[in-house]
């Protein structure tokens, strides 16, 4: 599909590839990884053109669809459903062109709209919306009445729709919530054509990806299965490196120990030269040398507090007197309590992180919570509410007032922030950099309790590693709200879910959690409501329907006839196969044919009973017609 051979590009002063390579297989799903500032956004650039290496180092198939999310859809007065129905370019120009075809015209494109299932394609608009979070009452408002983070949502499920022969996706679980990933990542297992995809979410690479692609040092590296198999298989190329060049380092030593003893004299010179040669042409054997992720600093509590540290009882919660957000309350958290907190967005989980941390207080209702409970609350509006004039010396000077200078920047370097960023203003810190500073100072008094929303947004694969071996050794409470199934399932002991206005506990694991979204939004992409066909509007059962004019017998029977040739070509196709597979030589010959011709003929044959349906369909309603 995608083939990089011999790829350099220099650019703000910096080498991102030097002569690297790679070819992506046809349908393949490759997770594209590296840390962070490596040039993955980069290589988007360069394969969408937006950027040029200088030659022909990138190269695809002719007439090769490329897609990719736009940063978000614009604010228009369009329909959400028709905003996702426009993304499919043939089928808006085939319906645009039908509504002023001339008669002879008509059949051709009825024939093509049957061949790209144009039919289902409302349907499939709103399976793809309802996973990433959309209502059914959604899908008639217009575009214009959602926020930047909706739209963001819309520009990937436009992307999905389209189905481009290669999908480009940089971080799109970013700007989801839980319940999306996981709708986003079953979805990614089926996409019918190449997909890549930059994530740091591991549990999309694993259960998604049938690739990664590794980017470091400037160069290309692919490697078959998830995440984890591409862990094993580095570290093993590590070993097997490491290896390599001590034997080698050993090989030199020997070597040139006898260059050494043996070169001044005349009996031995030929063979001293001979070595001094071979040490010459030795290559230096590669090594993998792995960049060291700075370790969080969670200081657990000095002394525990008397459980419970909260306690809610048919407690009601909102921010207008009357109307609740979240209503009867009744839970309870300890010290040693892991809590991962699920719900769609807009359920109450920042509503009810507002209330534990003393933000928000219940209208009506019991409240018990510690008076001496110190809690350390991090959420992704305070990396926006950041000063980019600001710098993190600053901010720890205004932490630490009473801290001597030295004592400052030694928690920063402690934060992963070396002297050279210590400085540096906010607005050129990386996201990474300003959540990991955020992180560690919401953490820095030793609270009681950590709240932690969406914490790992703008961190690499390593440093959520990091924040997670932080989070096991941390002897707090914990609430966490995140999009990240891996960081979740590693941490929370106990899950709750916020749904219906209120939160109770979730009987069950991740698994069963994947399983009840996916179902869901399943159920919801079922809805009559969201189904627009661009054949005539269904018959409704009551009241009953006026009989069909006259006037339609013409459409329907250019109709029926780029049916029948559908069928035509389909039968034809399937007789072809049964031609070949009726010939018992070609099991002894070539198996392997065989094999393939049989999978090609269950799909043959599913094409021919739905071309029959479709035929079938439309003679009926000639017939009524005609009658």
């Amino acid at each position: 599909m995608l083939q990089i051979n011999d790829l350099t590009f220099d650019a703000w002063g910096r080498r991102f590839f030097d002569k690297a390579g790679v070819t992506l297989p046809p349908g393949s799903k490759v997770g594209l990884v590296g840390r962070n500032g490596v040039g993955k956004s980069t290589l988007f650039k360069l394969i969408m053109g937006e950027l040029v290496a200088g030659g022909d180092e990138i190269n695809l198939p002719k007439n090769t669809r490329i897609g990719q999310v736009a940063q978000e859809h614009p604010a228009t007065p369009v329909s959400l459903i028709d905003t996702i129905l426009e993304a499919d370019d043939e089928r808006h120009d085939l319906l645009t062109r039908l509504e002023t075809a001339d008669p002879e015209e008509m059949g051709d494109i009825w024939t093509r709209l049957i061949e790209i299932d144009a039919d289902s394609a409302p349907s499939r608009a709103a399976e793809i919306l309802a996973g990433l979070g959309f209502s059914t009452e959604d899908l008639d408002r217009p575009m214009a009445e959602f926020s930047g983070g909706w739209r963001m949502r819309v520009a990937l499920a436009a992307a999905l729709f389209s189905e481009p022969d290669l999908l480009l996706l940089d971080e799109p679980t970013n700007y989801l919530d839980l319940e999306g990933a996981l709708w986003l990542e079953a979805r990614l297992k089926k996409y019918p054509h190449t997909a890549l995809i930059i994530s740091h979410d591991r549990e999309l690479l694993n259960n998604s990806c049938t690739h990664i692609l590794h980017l470091a040092a400037a160069k290309l590296e692919i490697y078959t299965g998830g995440y984890d198999d591409f862990e094993k298989r580095r570290a093993e190329k590590s070993r097997l490196q490491l290896s390599a060049k001590a034997k080698q380092d050993a090989e030199r030593a020997h070597l040139q120990a006898f260059v050494d003893r043996f070169k001044a004299k005349a009996s031995k010179a030929a063979q001293a030269q001979s070595r001094m040669k071979r040490l010459a042409k030795m290559e230096p054997v590669a090594t993998t040398i792995e960049e060291r992720v700075a370790a969080f600093t969670l200081p657990s509590p000095p002394r525990p507090l008397a459980p419970p540290l909260i306690r809610l009882e048919r407690a009601n919660v909102g921010y207008e007197a009357g109307k609740p957000i979240l209503r009867q309350l009744n839970l309870r958290m300890d010290l040693d309590d892991r809590i991962g907190l699920l719900g769609v967005n807009g359920a109450g989980k920042s509503t009810f992180a507002k209330l534990i941390a003393g933000a928000l207080g219940v209208e009506t209702g019991e409240f018990h919570r510690d008076k001496k409970m110190k809690v350390g609350w991090f959420h992704q509006h305070q990396i926006e509410a950041m000063d980019p004039e600001d710098t993190p010396l600053e901010i720890i000077r205004r932490a630490m007032p009473d801290a001597s200078e030295s004592s400052r920047r030694s928690k920063l370097a402690q934060f992963g922030l070396g002297f050279e960023k210590q400085e540096t203003t906010v607005a050129n810190l990386s996201g990474g950099e300003r959540a990991r500073l955020l992180l560690n100072m919401v953490a820095m008094e030793a609270p009681h309790m950590l709240i932690l929303d969406e914490p790992t947004n703008h961190l690499d694969i390593d440093s959520r590693r990091a924040l997670l071996d932080a989070l096991n050794d941390y002897e707090g409470a914990v609430i966490l709200i995140t999009h990240d199934r891996s960081l979740m399932e590693l941490v929370a002991d106990r899950l709750w879910l916020a749904a219906d206005g209120t939160i109770k506990p979730f009987n069950g694991d991740m698994d069963d959690y994947a399983k009840f979204v996916i179902d869901k939004a399943r159920v919801a992409a079922r809805a009559p409501s969201q189904v627009k066909a661009p054949a005539p509007e269904p018959v409704k059962a009551a009241p009953p329907p006026p009989r069909p004019s006259a006037a339609q017998a013409g459409p329907l029977k250019r109709k029926l006839e780029a049916a029948e040739a559908v069928l035509a070509r389909t039968t034809k196709a399937l007789e072809e196969i049964d031609a070949v597979l009726a010939d018992p030589a070609i099991y002894v010959k070539n198996p392997t044919q065989a094999a393939d011709l049989g999978q090609k003929r269950i799909k043959a044959q599913a094409s021919v009973d739905k071309a029959e349906a479709e035929w079938m369909g439309i003679a009926e309603q000639l017939a009524a017609v005609e009658a």
